[in-house]
């Protein structure tokens, strides 16, 4: 890797710093006239790296953060978690595996119905948003998540989404499989 100019380094450090939303890395080149700035934007990432902000990319776009161990210090008053409904966390689950998705593909997975507020209480936090219309018959709205689900949980990508066994791994789906070997070893005694 070859080692960037150091006045483009600090136009890329300026550009993240006065801009009010997250910007990918093309929208910083055109916006500097620079033909790339991907060597800036690792140069800054270790020029922050353990201080009290740091640079992190975010699904494709770059934006300063305070460091998560020291975000505690700047809450002036404290924050009441807003709790999601079960129905809330499931269909967000579907729509981060499966996305694009439509309300129907949802139901069929969940097996149940999902009330609308469900789906608007994920588009309020700004987690998920309508991705357009699937083409066929009825044109169902389809939905997908938004950078700031990735950001929320900390992810680059959806591809860093846990795989079944990670879920496994931590605990989360023995209950399922426990309650899955049982229904099949009652059926085997019939």
């Amino acid at each position: 890797m070859t080692a960037p100019d150091a006045d483009l380094v600090r136009a890329v450090e300026a550009t993240l710093f006065a801009s009010d939303l997250p910007l990918t890395a093309e929208q910083i080149a055109r916006h500097l006239g620079a033909a790339s700035v991907r060597v800036a934007l690792d140069t800054l990432v270790s020029h922050y790296a353990g201080r009290g902000i740091e640079l992190v990319e975010r699904g494709g776009y770059w934006h300063f953060q305070t460091a998560a161990d020291l975000a505690h210090l700047l809450r002036r008053e404290r924050e009441d978690p807003r709790r999601l409904s079960r129905a809330a966390i499931e269909a967000l689950a579907i729509i981060a595996y499966h996305e694009p998705v439509s309300r129907a593909e949802i139901e069929a997975i969940r097996g149940v119905q999902t009330a609308r507020g469900t789906l608007d209480v994920l588009m309020e936090a700004g987690w998920v948003q309508i991705a357009g219309r699937r083409e066929g018959p009825g044109r169902p709205t389809i939905y997908a998540t938004t950078a700031a689900f990735l950001a929320h949980f900390g992810l680059a990508s959806r591809r860093d989404l846990p795989g079944i066994d990670e879920l496994r791994a931590a605990g989360l789906l023995d209950p399922i499989d426990a309650a899955y070997a049982a229904l099949t070893a009652g059926e085997s005694d019939e």
